[in-house]
């Protein structure tokens, strides 16, 4: 499965009309892709918004990116925008497709930068560790960027900040996480957001 996160910074006071900008524009007839989530950051750098889209296949998602970067108006937030980044995924190959659902409302965003060569080790990391760090906490999606700096990005939803951090702090004590093997191919290049849900977003 594909996806686009966009992330959009946008001025202090707007987050109401830009929410209603881009329900109508990723809404749109001409649209393709399916909104799964809008969220606005809590923790982290404050006035953006994260717009995750899925897809079927690249042929969808480069026809709506190609509609982006054609728009002068791209979701429909031009006049509120101060930086606009839409960076391009694939799910890790054994990860179920996203769906909407009520799983937050805290949604954790963290995206690490893998070493050349890193991605599969990663991803079979990831795949002998998940089962166990399930049981724990459920991760919504692990998925690898297709563009720009090598890295792959994962999503975590809590019910709370308490609840996330005591998720955590169980799933190293019990030995089941970080992956056997994977913080070896990571770089120190680390982020980490936390983001609430817009009225708009299917993923609450």
């Amino acid at each position: 499965m594909h996806y686009e996160l966009a992330t959009l910074t946008i001025r202090l006071g707007t987050l109401n009309a830009a929410v209603a900008a881009i329900d109508a524009y990723v809404h749109a007839p001409e649209a393709v892709g399916m909104l799964m989530g809008c969220w606005f950051s809590d923790v982290g750098a404050l006035n953006q918004i994260a717009v995750l889209r899925r897809f079927d296949d690249q042929t969808a998602l480069d026809q709506e990116r190609q509609r982006g970067l054609f728009s002068a108006n791209p979701f429909g937030c031009s006049e509120y925008l101060t930086a606009l980044d839409m960076a391009s995924y694939r799910g890790f190959p054994w990860m179920a497709p996203i769906e909407p659902g009520a799983f937050g409302p805290i949604y954790e965003i963290r995206t690490y930068e893998y070493k050349i060569g890193g991605l599969q080790p990663t991803i079979e990391a990831w795949e002998a560790a998940m089962p166990a760090r399930s049981a724990v906490s459920p991760c919504l999606v692990a998925m690898y960027a297709l563009d720009g700096t090598p890295r792959f990005t994962h999503i975590w939803p809590a019910a709370s900040l308490n609840d996330r951090s005591a998720a955590r702090a169980e799933a190293v004590r019990l030995g089941v996480w970080p992956p056997k093997g994977g913080p070896a191919w990571l770089t120190t290049n680390m982020r980490s957001d936390m983001f609430l849900p817009t009225a708009i977003s299917p993923l609450k």
